[in-house]
């Protein structure tokens, strides 16, 4: 594995907005790599922080910090373009350089019985797609892009929170194959009614996911049971400008017209430390990234749901309404 940061592409792109001073964020993966960034932005005179706080994706924007710091832009690597933003943000997506052959050539006993493939992809890979398709055009497959819908940047980009670019083409489709690793995949799952087959490029693996949508559907089946018995329920919101999701006024009202006592609770991240204080609360709805509460479900001590689950808790929607739709 190969990462490029496109340097040259933050050079020109630096040159052009000339800021005197930029908070660079780097997913935890990078964070070794902030040296050689650091060289080639102060090499443009340019004053650089890095910020050290997680950002786990496009969605994750240090707005607050930069303002704190008194920047000039915000230098968001290893994402694409999210949300809009009043802030001036630069996003460099960075490219992962690897050999697909191999794996490409294994994923051909996976997909034996289906025709029409769904290929979606984590940005990384964004630069390889289209050999991608061309291998298996050429082993005979016909190839759909996921669509470009929501806040993918791209056709055939995937991102952990949504997945309509699926959903929308799952009636033309057999089985969908993400690029990538078990984050994405593991939404998909969870999202289209179609199998999901997940190229592994970071354990040279494929695999497909219908054991673990098994486990989690029944993992948060168990969560909507106990937030109906929960009487003290804490609703979480996060301060980022992208992970802001659901209404909770809105929850607040309906739980507590059901008797139960509620409170709101803003964080900037969600941790099992920060949840572990609140000892009486009995369960948690979380209104950030809904992949909080499920891919963490080991995590935490105490359910913790996400605004569609709580819907359903309240009676406002149906399990079978939730599956539908999907849990993402």
């Amino acid at each position: 594995m190969v990462l490029n940061f496109e340097l040259d592409k933050l050079t020109r792109d630096l040159k052009r907005i000339k800021p005197k001073r930029v908070l660079v964020q780097l997913p935890e993966g990078i964070k070794q790599n902030a040296m050689e960034i650091a060289k080639e932005i102060e090499s443009l005179g340019i004053e650089t922080i890095f910020s050290g706080e997680t950002a786990w994706g496009g969605c994750s924007i240090a707005v607050q910090e930069a303002e704190a710091l008194n920047v000039d832009l915000i230098v968001h690597f290893g994402h694409a373009k999210f949300i809009d933003s009043k802030f001036p943000i630069l996003y460099i997506e960075v490219k992962d350089e690897l050999d697909f052959e191999k794996l490409l050539k294994k994923s051909l006993l996976k997909l034996k019985k289906f025709k029409r493939i769904g290929l979606s992809y984590s940005i990384q890979h964004r630069h390889d797609i289209e050999k991608i398709k061309k291998f298996y055009e050429d082993n005979g497959k016909k190839i759909f892009l996921s669509s470009k819908i929501g806040h993918a940047a791209y056709d055939g980009h995937v991102v952990g929170c949504e997945y309509r670019g699926l959903k929308n083409i799952q009636g033309n489709v057999d089985c969908f194959v993400i690029i990538g690793n078990q984050f994405h995949s593991m939404g998909a799952c969870l999202s289209v009614d179609k199998p999901v087959i997940l190229i592994d490029v970071y354990n040279d693996d494929v695999r497909e996911m219908k054991g673990i949508k098994e486990k989690i559907i029944k993992q948060r089946a168990i969560s909507i049971e106990k937030l109906k018995e929960a009487d003290n329920v804490g609703v979480i919101i996060e301060i980022k400008p992208g992970q802001r999701f659901g209404a909770p006024k809105f929850l607040i009202d309906k739980f507590k017209q059901q008797g139960k006592n509620v409170i709101l609770i803003t964080m900037n991240e969600l941790t099992t430390d920060k949840i572990m204080n609140f000892y009486h609360i009995d369960a948690f709805i979380e209104l950030a990234c809904p992949r909080i509460a499920i891919d963490d479900f080991a995590k935490y001590g105490k359910p913790i749901l996400t605004f569609k689950e709580a819907l359903v808790a309240l009676g406002l929607k149906s399990w079978e309404e939730l599956l539908e739709e999907g849990i993402v």
